[in-house]
């Protein structure tokens, strides 16, 4: 779809890049002529990841943890001594866990609202002060979710992506005069490998959830990198503070209520 080397001599940072939508997206990016980053919490995975993906193109690894400003310090340090300087960031680090909100203790909220939306925003004012903003360029793609329609089951990352969705936009407006675009990505649900470590009753919902899918299946890591990439591109160089779904029309169609519903039956 894209010539080779459409992002040759692009430096590009893609957090949570060690698996799953992070991993596609990194590998994407060097298929077509980047140098990449990649960040993430555990060190083994992580440099384990960035050795496959040396086979594609310049790939290295820092181990962050986004939540932590002094950590995004050490990984921005890393990137100007290691290939000079950076020109696209993907915020794709997160992580939830299904539960329903009369449970969610105030130690598992804080922990996903300071992962997925502290932790977006950290990485973001870091890097655009660092170096989007000097040098007058840059890009960045958030990773959220499908909350167009809230997130029953998950309200704690729903809050979050939903506060990703604005941040995108305020940013977008904020940095615009520096030559930043700033978009968001909204996944549905993505076939990746994490789905097979759901219990039994979860694997069962997401076989019926796929079969109702107007589209009659789940995203794929190409999917999602598609849009990336295409946001990335001078293709989108008019386009900012938006959020694309990816999701097979799911921020339209389908009952929200149906994860809820089946997280409950586990609690019975």
């Amino acid at each position: 779809m894209y010539v080779s080397d459409l992002f040759k001599g692009k430096k590009v940072l893609v957090t949570g890049g060690r698996s799953g939508i992070g991993f596609g997206i990194a590998k994407a990016f060097l298929n077509l002529g980047a140098e990449v980053i990649i960040a993430s919490r555990k060190e083994e995975p992580l440099l384990a990841a960035a050795e496959e993906l040396k086979a594609f193109g310049s790939c290295y690894a820092k181990v962050c943890d986004i939540r932590e400003p002094d950590a995004i310090k050490e990984l921005g340090e890393m990137i100007q001594e290691t290939i000079g300087g950076l020109d696209i960031l993907i915020n794709n680090a997160g992580g939830q866990f299904p539960a329903p909100s009369n449970v969610i203790a105030q130690k598992g909220w804080a922990s996903v609202i300071n992962n997925n939306l502290n932790g977006t925003f950290y990485m973001s004012q870091h890097i655009a002060n660092t170096f989007f903003i000097p040098q007058k360029s840059g890009t960045i793609i958030n990773i959220t979710a499908n909350v167009m329609r809230g997130f029953p089951g998950m309200a704690h990352t729903g809050a979050a992506r939903a506060g990703v969705e604005n941040l995108t936009k305020s940013l977008g407006q904020e940095w615009a005069a520096h030559n930043i675009r700033v978009n968001a990505v909204a996944p549905g649900t993505i076939a990746t490998s994490g789905l097979e470590n759901y219990p039994e009753q979860m694997q069962a919902f997401l076989k019926e959830s796929e079969k109702k899918n107007l589209m009659k299946r789940f995203g794929t890591t190409q999917d999602v990198s598609n849009a990336v990439l295409f946001l990335s591109s001078p293709l989108a160089s008019y386009i900012s503070g938006v959020t694309l779904p990816v999701d097979g029309l799911e921020h339209l169609a389908g009952d929200r209520m149906e994860l809820y519903n089946t997280i409950m039956s586990f609690m019975k």
